[in-house]
């Protein structure tokens, strides 16, 4: 494990679930890194380059802020380690381009942390929608209109271009993105509209709007905020000429589908969202995504979410930054 904030917390307990060890760590913070090394039963090391060529290590686990991804897997690449990032991939698409070729190059794995994509509710919309039981898919949306506090960004990193590559939609709404670009395909264009440190002092917007238009000709909305208080539940939702699905936090919500045969839909109201809370989130979606990368690992197969996935949810961040910047529509 590299870095040991608050989302290393969640890694080592899903590991620790599953039964993966957790070998070692470091963090540039010695005394946060200690700390977090005798909790869960690991080395510290004081250098990211010993966790990279540690000899008990199989793959490296990347927790750190988005702007350090390249370094490690560099190393990694060379000491034949295979390595999983948090999202986003990168701050940037040429730095995540890099980072996909030098594993290629390295014959190693890559994968992003982007666990809703094990949510029970987003594997049965994907094969509820390759069955074609919405039918013609219209319209696909994304809606993220969480709160995080003053404290939240008290550093001056956070919110910040360089270090987090921006605000509200690369940090919050990028797995809404991603489930939606998953589900509803590749994005054709985008326009966007934003508010730069609306409520918060930050740099990057805490307010931001796009419209969507998708290769198939469906269309759609993205909002995201990290102003809105007090934080309300994340949704995802498709709109098909046979019905609606609507996720909701990490849980199908609606199924409102036409004469519908099918496998029935894993229908739920208690949902667990990161809407004001940013740990408030399940574990057993981290698990899947980490038994299923040590499955790929063992197999020698590519992980259902590798570094390419994550490349494509970056893909209309960039874009939607692109027309927010320019305040032009921007084509994919």
């Amino acid at each position: 494990m590299i870095g040991t904030g608050a989302i290393s917390h969640k890694h080592a307990q899903a590991y620790k679930n599953i039964g993966y060890q957790l070998t070692v760590c470091t963090d540039i913070n010695e005394t946060y890194g200690r700390r977090f090394a005798d909790q869960y039963g690991a080395e510290f090391v004081p250098t990211y380059e010993e966790v990279c060529r540690h000899p008990k290590v199989d793959y490296v686990d990347v927790c750190t802020f988005p702007d350090f991804r390249m370094q490690p897997i560099e190393i990694c690449a060379q000491s034949g380690k295979h390595v999983q990032v948090q999202k986003p991939i990168s701050t940037d698409l040429a730095t995540a381009r890099q980072m996909l070729e030098t594993a290629r190059k390295g014959g190693i794995l890559l994968g992003v942390v982007s666990q809703h994509r094990f949510d029970d509710a987003s594997l049965f919309l994907s094969k509820a929608l390759a069955d074609g039981r919405l039918g013609k898919l219209l319209q696909a949306d994304c809606y993220v209109k969480w709160y995080r506090s003053a404290d939240y960004y008290s550093r001056p990193i956070k919110g910040s271009w360089k270090t987090e590559g921006g605000g509200a939609l690369i940090n919050q709404a990028i797995h809404g993105i991603d489930i939606v670009r998953w589900l509803a395909g590749p994005v054709k264009e985008v326009f966007g509209v934003w508010q730069l440190g609306a409520l918060h002092k930050i740099e990057s917007e805490d307010v931001i709007n796009a419209v969507m238009k998708f290769a198939s000709g469906a269309t759609g909305v993205v909002q995201a905020s990290t102003a809105f208080w007090p934080g309300y539940t994340e949704r995802t939702e498709f709109h098909g000429t046979k019905g609606t699905a609507i996720i909701s936090g990490d849980k199908l919500t609606t199924w409102d589908v036409e004469n519908d045969a099918g496998e029935p839909a894993p229908l739920a109201k208690e949902v667990a969202s990161g809407a004001s809370d940013p740990m408030a989130i399940s574990l057993e979606p981290f698990e899947r995504q980490f038994l299923d990368f040590g499955d790929a690992i063992a197999k020698g197969r590519r992980p259902k979410m590798a570094g390419e996935e994550g490349y494509q949810a970056l893909e209309i961040v960039d874009a939607v930054y692109r027309s927010c910047r320019t305040g032009e529509k921007v084509t994919l």
